[in-house]
């Protein structure tokens, strides 16, 4: 019996709390992903936020992009803000969309991707993270605290 797949996650929500956002443009943006854990403190591979970013422009437009757009929008911002062109290949730029997508702030039809229903962040945010995925991890988390009790439990006294 492999206790690999026994272990790995059906799904996985990170938070966290920082400070009122008073920053704005890619510094909200980034502290929105450190927030919702897409990414990792300190993490100097923050291609993420710029996809996210890229998207979220696109949004203004009501445009929708295919991978490779999104990956030349994301090396022009990094060239023009003189970031590190990390993370930029094809491949990382498709999981990053593949990340946001499993957490349903973007969709995609026909290779062409958005932010989900032209909605806000805050709404998509409510919507999806906080009433589906987050209620669902809890649900099951008192599963377990509650087998973990009945296993646990002090000797019933006659």
């Amino acid at each position: 019996m492999s206790k690999i797949a026994r272990d790995t996650p059906l799904a996985e929500l990170t938070l966290r709390r920082y400070e009122k956002p008073t920053m704005d443009g890619r510094d909200v943006v980034r502290k929105f992903c450190l927030s919702i854990g897409l990414l990792q403190p300190g993490d100097s591979r923050d291609v993420i936020v710029d996809v996210l970013l890229v998207l979220l422009e696109a949004k203004k437009r009501k445009e929708e992009l295919h991978s490779e757009e999104i990956k030349n929008h994301v090396m022009d911002y990094r060239k023009k803000h003189g970031l590190a062109m990390l993370g930029i290949a094809s491949s990382n730029i498709r999981r990053q969309l593949k990340r946001l997508k499993d957490l349903y702030l973007i969709e995609t039809n026909a290779n062409l991707y958005r932010i989900s229903e032209w909605a806000s962040l805050t709404e998509l945010f409510d919507e999806k993270v906080v009433n589906f995925v987050l209620k669902s991890v809890l649900a099951r988390v008192r599963e377990y605290a509650k087998k973990v009790d009945e296993e646990f439990e002090l000797p019933k006294e006659e």
